[in-house]
């Protein structure tokens, strides 16, 4: 029984991979259409019926090409950080709470923490082991955005956490029958959601991949299969952060279409801030984080505890 229990686990875990890999492909097919037409213009139309099989053209193209890579790197971990990237922002997605078959966290959100402050070392080790100039500065430009966000984005979770008085995703549902906490804390769950475009390197915060001023960034130096890595490691954050952002705001995680259509939005909106929006400066993302995000998401937290302690 207990061998057929783990067998379960192993071909969910395989068919949740499966299914993000094929949402990050169609992902990238929504961002291109969408773009193609917030700048007048058609985006991928050839390839399949109205361009559905371009992710896998795509695919194809990338993992076929010539892998090379610069004589004076470090090459092991110059070949390994976009695979470990990949990989952490795959096992993040163990965090789903399922009802059967799979695992359910009850400290799900401190993995998730765990997890995305283990992904700047993979940008850093990419940008440092490249023995680029432009990769590196895009690596401690990583390095330094992570640090000033990260604090004000637990902060802003804390808040939450406090409602709820437990770390497991499964409980945000039941606390948000009567009242999203969208609502209930506004100001916040918008820091919330600038913090995700930081946290995945989304316009108008890519600083690690500015290719006006840094030539594509961390990522200059990869081609082939490192280089589809870095991407689908990327894109795979941005559906998690989508889907955590309604799991912890938007009324909960529940297995109906209305679910994945509010993880659709929130995805579109990090398209829809990308076709809109001009890069920040660099130093105004570091001003945000330390002198708005923190004071605001420390003052709610101290507001929610009081709260809290005057229900009991």
């Amino acid at each position: 029984m207990f061998l057929f229990d783990i067998y379960m686990i192993i071909i969910g875990m395989l068919i949740l991979v499966i299914g993000v890999l094929i949402g990050v492909a169609y992902l990238t097919l929504l961002e291109r259409k969408v773009l193609g037409y917030i700048q007048i213009r058609k985006g991928p139309n050839k390839v399949g019926f109205m361009g559905i099989l371009q992710p896998f053209s795509d695919a194809i193209k990338l993992f076929t090409k010539e892998q090379t890579y610069p004589n004076f790197s470090n090459y092991m971990s110059y070949y390994f950080s976009p695979v470990v990237s990949f990989i952490l922002s795959l096992i993040i997605w163990m965090l789903i709470p399922y009802y059967f078959n799979l695992i359910s966290f009850n400290l799900g959100i401190l993995f998730f923490l765990c997890c995305t402050s283990m992904g700047v070392y993979t940008v850093m080790i990419a940008g440092w082991s490249s023995n680029s100039n432009y990769a590196l500065l895009g690596g401690l430009r990583s390095v330094a955005q992570t640090i000033s966000y990260e604090v004000s984005l637990a902060l802003i979770l804390m808040s939450s956490i406090v409602m709820i008085m437990d770390f497991n995703l499964l409980l945000f549902s039941y606390y948000q029958n009567i009242i999203w906490f969208f609502i209930l804390m506004f100001p916040l769950s918008l820091c919330w959601m600038s913090s995700m475009l930081a946290e995945t390197n989304r316009t108008p915060f890519d600083f690690a991949e500015g290719e006006s001023e840094l030539v594509s960034g961390f990522n200059i130096e990869y081609s082939s299969g490192g280089f589809a890595l870095i991407f689908l490691a990327e894109y795979s954050s941005i559906l998690f952060m989508s889907l955590l952002f309604v799991m912890v705001y938007l009324g909960g995680f529940n297995l109906s279409f209305i679910f994945y259509l509010k993880v659709m939005f929130i995805s579109f909106v990090f398209i829809w801030v990308r076709g809109t929006l001009p890069r920040y400066r660099y130093d105004k993302l570091m001003y945000l984080a330390w002198k708005s995000y923190l004071p605001i998401s420390l003052n709610f937290l101290l507001f929610f505890l009081g709260f809290k302690i005057f229900l009991m």
